[in-house]
């Protein structure tokens, strides 16, 4: 091999031996290496430190070669060249540079103890961990073990504990505040510095349509605020007095609170409505409500096939001090209603509670379930079940009218109760439904709080959907 084949750094590294040194030359030193990089020609990985120490620093040209360089010494010239002997790779193959990795990374701090562990909010502030006082874990603290109990639990918590300290109409303003905000703003577009013409009530009507109030009552409504006005100045604030005017007209007479006949014992109560609608959210609120009336309330878990409505059933029940009657998920629930009747009606309970599945109403079968329970109930009480509400949710807009036809063919219906009108900007569809078929509105509920539900006033919802302020009845 010539001298411009003699190995580099790299061969060097990997153990490849340079060429056997020539008789005339001068015996040269072989550079130390480990036991294991000369046996096995890998490089020495025994500590972090030989790596950074054995690389070279980066060269743009290779330096003259010394030829003296390599040359022993004549005090130590056949002298027995045989390396020092190394410990072995295996006694130094993990040992760390410590004060390096110390100087590159800060010490961990030591985890706190269970009863020091620190809050989120505490994590991210940085601030001290304050010792937890043990104390004994309170009854409401306690969560339910399955997946189906902690989900009822959470919703019923949010319900009873989670609602705001406000009045009524300061629930009702912000519930429809979408509706209203929206209403405002077209009317306020259409009738600010622009009289009154076909093309401005036409634009009106169609702000109404897009409420949900329905065809018939926008055009009657815009037909109101165009009467005797036409190429008239009207202010935004004088069209939504007009519009409040109708909307309390349209809804007067379905404002009906809820009765409950004392002669009767139970007063039976059927909650029916589709997937979603908030039945079982609104009975639990309903059991408060009459137990703060002073009335003896019990609940009947009809929702068999739903785990999630059994448990909140309970809970509410657990709440409120209410007995509830339920039985295993895929129950019969016309059986249920029965046992639960008879059981009422033993124990003189005032108020019946019966839960239901939610079901599409385009869905024969269900419906036909429906029926069932209704037949099952009557062999108990020809007159019973005493009062059926059907619970609607405000966000499906017009679906609400075909709700309210299809599950009166079902079940005696004899009563609407609104929900979610917080959720939307179509809060005008109570309007369309007291104008197509008059039943009685007896709650409305614009939130989940327990006192988001109250009685259905009209003159209260149409001032705060059309964004006026309160006004007292003379």
């Amino acid at each position: 091999m010539s001298d411009d084949e003699k190995p580099g750094w790299f061969g060097r590294l990997f153990g490849r031996k340079g060429p056997e040194p020539k008789p005339s030359d001068e015996a040269v030193v072989p550079e130390a290496t480990s036991p294991a990089s000369e046996s096995e020609g890998v490089p020495d990985f025994a500590t972090g430190a030989d790596d950074v120490a054995h690389v070279p620093p980066p060269v743009s040209e290779p330096a003259p070669e010394d030829p003296d360089k390599n040359r022993i010494p004549d005090e130590i010239e056949g002298a027995d060249l045989q390396p020092e002997p190394q410990p072995p790779v295996e006694d130094v193959a993990f040992e760390e540079p410590q004060d390096e990795i110390q100087e590159l990374a800060p010490t961990p701090e030591p985890e706190p103890a269970a009863a020091e562990k620190r809050g989120w909010w505490s994590r991210v502030t940085g601030g001290e961990a304050q010792p937890a006082e043990p104390t004994a874990p309170a009854e409401a603290d306690i969560q339910p073990v399955d997946a189906a109990a902690a989900l009822a639990s959470d919703a019923v918590q949010g319900a009873v504990e989670g609602t705001e300290k406000r009045g009524w109409w300061s629930r009702l303003t912000g519930g429809l505040m979408r509706t209203s905000s929206a209403l405002s703003d077209r009317v306020t577009g259409l009738f600010t510095k622009r009289k009154l013409d076909a093309t401005t009530l036409e634009d009106l009507e169609d702000a109404l349509i897009q409420a949900d109030f329905g065809v018939e009552t926008a055009t009657r409504m815009a037909e109101a605020v165009g009467k005797g006005r036409y190429e008239k100045g009207i202010s935004p604030d004088e069209v939504r007095a007009i519009l409040a005017t109708e909307i309390e007209r349209a809804l007067d007479p379905v404002a009906v609170p809820i009765t409950l006949d004392t002669a009767k014992k139970p007063y039976v109560i059927l909650t029916v409505g589709v997937n979603g609608a908030g039945k079982t959210t609104t009975i639990g609120k309903l059991a408060l409500k009459f137990k703060a009336e002073g009335r003896s309330v019990m609940l009947a878990a009809g929702d068999t096939f739903r785990a999630a409505a059994i448990e909140q059933l309970r809970v509410w029940g657990d709440r409120t001090g209410v007995p509830v009657i339920s039985r295993a998920q895929g129950s019969d629930a016309a059986g249920l209603a029965f046992d639960a009747f008879k059981e009422a009606r033993e124990a003189g309970t005032d108020v019946l509670l019966i839960d239901t599945a939610g079901r599409l109403q385009n869905k024969a079968g269900l419906m036909a379930e429906l029926e069932k329970i209704v037949r099952v109930i009557r062999k108990l009480d020809g007159e019973a079940p005493h009062a059926t509400l059907l619970v609607l949710d405000a966000t499906v807009g017009q679906n609400a009218l075909s709700q309210v036809e299809l599950f009166s063919q079902a079940a005696p219906v004899s009563g609407l109760v609104m929900t979610k009108l917080d959720g939307t900007a179509r809060g005008g569809i109570l309007v369309a439904l007291a104008a197509k078929f008059g039943l009685p509105v007896h709650f409305i509920g614009v939130g989940e709080g327990v006192e988001d539900l109250e009685p259905f006033a009209a003159r209260d919802f149409a001032r705060a959907i059309t964004g006026l302020p309160r006004e007292e009845r003379a």
